[in-house]
C-alpha cells in the first residue's frame, strides 16, 4: 500500500512562485508513473503534469508548460512540483498520485488510472 503525503501549498501573488512536495512511503517513485492533477472550486480534476516509470520523461498539460517544473529525487523518494509564474487560474488543490506502472504518454493523463493518491495541498493565488 502506498502512501503519498504533500506538503508547500500556500498563498501567493500572481507572478509569484511555490514548490510543492510528494513523499512516497512504501514504494520508489522511480518504479512507479507520477503525477500532478489539480481540482479547481466547481471543476473537475485536471491533468498538471507527470514522470514516466524509470527513465524520467516529464510532460506537461499545455496551460502549465513554461511556467512548471516537474522532478522527482529518487534518494529522498520525493517528488516535486515547482510552479512559477503563477496566476489566478492555477488555484486549486494540488494532488499527487502514482501507478506501480508505466504508462504512456497519454494514459498518463487520465486520473482514474492512478492507484494512490496524496491527501492534496491547497494552492491559492490572489492579489
Amino acid at each position: 500500500q502506498e502512501q503519498l503525503v504533500e506538503s508547500g501549498g500556500g498563498l501567493v501573488q500572481p507572478g509569484g512562485s511555490l514548490r510543492l512536495s510528494c513523499v512516497a512511503s512504501g514504494g520508489q517513485f522511480m518504479m512507479m508513473t507520477t503525477a500532478w492533477f489539480r481540482q479547481a472550486a466547481g471543476k473537475e480534476r485536471e491533468y498538471v503534469a507527470s514522470i514516466s516509470y524509470g527513465t524520467p520523461n516529464i510532460y506537461y498539460a499545455d496551460s502549465v508548460a513554461g511556467r512548471f517544473t516537474a522532478s522527482r529525487d529518487n534518494a529522498k523518494n520525493t517528488a516535486y512540483l515547482q510552479m512559477n509564474s503563477l496566476k489566478v487560474d492555477d488555484t486549486a488543490v494540488y494532488y499527487c498520485a502514482v501507478n506501480p506502472a508505466s504508462l504512456s504518454p497519454q494514459s498518463m493523463k487520465l486520473d482514474a488510472l492512478y492507484r494512490f493518491w496524496g491527501q492534496g495541498t491547497q494552492v491559492t493565488v490572489s492579489s
